[in-house]
């Protein structure tokens, strides 16, 4: 009994911790936790201990299991809801400045770069040299832009 409870312990401990880097939503940390708990109870019936330290011992350690899957799926999820920053997608939203601009398509420059660009809405007003855009979605390689609007450039 000793030897399957401590492989029960060996193994709750590496899902608890797998959990915490692979993110799976709680499938690998709760059937670790619960291998934890039957580990803890094995081991120490095991050994002779009494009925009181097996289940306090089974309670401690449930606990702080519980407590590891619960901390590694509320950052979990606080990752998942944040803006993405990098790539295509991040950069919607972003200001850039007209560097060249011929009716349909044009060049801006968006932090630091040179994107090709064409106008999010075809009836909107011509843009000209040194205007001001905001992102508003990416097409492949192609920036789709509007003029900004003056209080949007007031920061």
């Amino acid at each position: 009994m000793t030897a399957l409870g401590l492989a029960l312990l060996v193994i709750g401990g590496v899902v608890v911790i797998l959990e915490a880097h692979v993110q799976s939503l709680g499938f690998l940390g709760v059937p670790g936790v619960a291998a934890l708990t039957a580990g803890t109870v094995l081991t120490v019936t095991g050994v002779g201990g009494g009925v009181a330290l097996v289940v306090a011992c089974a309670l401690v350690l449930a606990a702080i299991g519980a407590a590891a899957v619960a901390l590694s799926l509320n950052k979990g999820i606080a990752v998942r809801r944040r803006r993405i920053q990098t790539g295509s997608e991040g950069i919607i939203g972003h200001f850039g400045v007209v560097r060249r601009w011929s009716e349909p398509t044009g060049t801006v420059l968006v932090d630091g770069a040179l994107w090709q660009a064409r106008l999010s809405l075809p009836d909107e007003a011509p843009l000209h040299d040194g205007d001001h855009v905001v992102v508003e979605r990416v097409n492949g390689l192609t920036l789709c832009v509007r003029k900004a609007e003056n209080w949007e450039l007031v920061a």
